[in-house]
């Protein structure tokens, strides 16, 4: 019995691995616009692609970034400066990408955008916090998919967002995990919808990785003034020795799990673009294959030890 089921699981692999190998033909026609470009996951993808020689619209914040990339990118990739909070930024960036795919329509959205700053125990924390980053990596990816959707429905091509293990569970505060559990839902419903029109909708779920977000100077400023500016009644419940001991673990976290290999992440965004049979989840990264996604289908009450940082308590907890 045992060596039947054995077989059937091999069979099984081997046909996924056989599926998963297998490529959409003619990427050199295909244009495939990701945001958020100007470092991190979205430049290094946007020269992965590239180099495959597929037709990249890279969008950047900045004219600095826009420059850097195309430096370093062949003739065929195209960048423009997009801000996905604001839009008028977005209808413009629209009508500039219909310009340029014509008839073909947009094979491929990533994206990538997003901001992380602040982290930190949300009562610490003011709406306008939250609101920031809720902006960029919710509100704003949703604007830009609906501004894009009728280019990508003409391609029947493919959406792909970036989530992350924080969409699957929460272990700290500020408007980061929130906008990313947005994400998922927003992905799950307008895969749905889409898939009628043959669009395919991926999301790609990253762990810890060495980026600007998880560059140690900027968060632990960032936690610094989420400290300073929270009320003194709230600083005097929770205590100085809980904030040097919040600050001591985020300074060791992102130090020591952060992975510096991105291209585990871009591997699974270029799939998602390019394989004939795309997933609709990847999981990038072992500390999310391993650990974070399996942690977030246990029971509450066991997940949350499990995550217990080892932390005081706050001074005045009972």
């Amino acid at each position: 019995m045992w060596l039947y089921l054995a077989v059937l699981v091999g069979l099984y692999l081997l046909r996924r691995w056989h599926r998963e190998r297998q490529r959409v033909p003619d990427l050199a026609e295909k244009y495939v616009l990701i945001t958020g470009c100007d470092s991190g996951f979205g430049n290094l993808l946007a020269r992965q692609l590239d180099a495959r020689g597929l037709r990249v619209l890279a969008a950047c914040l900045t004219e600095p970034g826009a420059a850097q990339l195309r430096a370093a990118a062949s003739s065929r990739l195209q960048t423009l400066l997009l801000d996905v909070t604001s839009s008028e930024s977005i209808a413009a960036a629209a009508a500039w990408v219909e310009g340029r795919v014509g008839d073909r329509g947009l094979w491929g959205l990533v994206n990538n955008a997003g901001v992380v700053h602040p982290t930190a125990p949300n009562e610490w924390l003011r709406k306008e916090d939250f609101v920031r980053v809720l902006n960029v990596n919710l509100v704003g990816l949703v604007e830009v998919t609906l501004s894009l959707l009728p280019l990508v429905r003409r391609a029947r091509g493919r959406v792909v967002n970036v989530a992350s293990i924080l969409g699957r569970i929460a272990f700290y505060g500020g408007g980061y995990c929130p906008s990313k559990y947005g994400v998922e839902a927003f992905s799950d419903s307008v895969r749905r919808e889409l898939r009628p029109f043959g669009v395919h909708v991926a999301i790609v779920e990253p762990g810890y990785f060495r980026t600007g977000m998880t560059d140690i100077a900027r968060n632990l400023e960032a936690l610094e003034r989420a400290w300073e500016r929270a009320p003194a009644g709230v600083r005097e419940s929770y205590g100085q020795h809980y904030f040097e001991s919040l600050r001591g673990l985020f300074e060791e976290s992102l130090r020591t799990r952060c992975n510096t290999d991105l291209s585990l992440v871009t591997g699974c965004m270029e799939h998602a673009l390019t394989a004939a049979h795309p997933r609709t989840r990847y999981a990038a990264g072992w500390d999310a294959r391993l650990h974070y996604i399996p942690l977030s289908y246990l029971p509450t009450a066991l997940a949350d030890r499990l995550l217990d940082p080892g932390l005081p308590r706050p001074a005045q907890a009972p």
